[in-house]
């Protein structure tokens, strides 16, 4: 299993989180068998499953390296699925972890789909869109701006 970390500066914003079965993540995804990375960013979703050969069940995605022919898998484990709270600001927290069958993701790209709620208020704030690393918006509740800042990631080990 591979947990994706997120760091990020979080301000008047917490329960930041992918949001929906819908919500994509963006990956960059390497053979373990030949090392051969994909060039492009490859999307993984909740509601996807495609069957594993020889009828051993189902994987978020499953796919045949272009170079070594071997067939590889990767799967959400979706009660791994946390929030990145106000509290965690400024530190690495796993947000997701993959069950990974040969693939194993090397890069991470935050794109849109994320939700968030004011600290003090509770507004909602919905798809926010996190490409450029950084976001802000204004709570009216609270009359404060929110953000979320020098967004970060790395993968560990679980």
């Amino acid at each position: 299993r591979i947990g994706l970390q997120l760091r990020a500066t979080l301000e008047n914003i917490t329960r930041l989180r992918a949001e929906g079965e819908d919500f994509r993540w963006y990956l960059k995804l390497k053979c373990g068998n030949c090392g051969e990375v994909s060039e492009k960013w490859q999307y993984l979703r909740l509601m996807d499953s495609a069957p594993l050969k020889g009828g051993r069940g189902s994987a978020t995605m499953v796919q045949k390296c272009k170079l070594c022919s071997r067939e590889n898998s990767i799967d959400i484990v979706s009660q791994t699925i946390k929030p990145y709270n106000a509290e965690d600001s400024e530190k690495f927290k796993t947000i997701v972890e993959f069950e990974c069958r040969g693939l194993e993701p090397v890069d991470f790209q935050p794109q849109a789909g994320f939700a968030a709620e004011g600290a003090e208020s509770g507004t909602p704030f919905n798809d926010i869109n996190l490409l450029e690393k950084d976001w802000n918006d204004y709570d009216e509740k609270t009359k404060e701006s929110v953000g979320i800042y020098e967004v970060t990631h790395k993968f560990v080990k679980c």
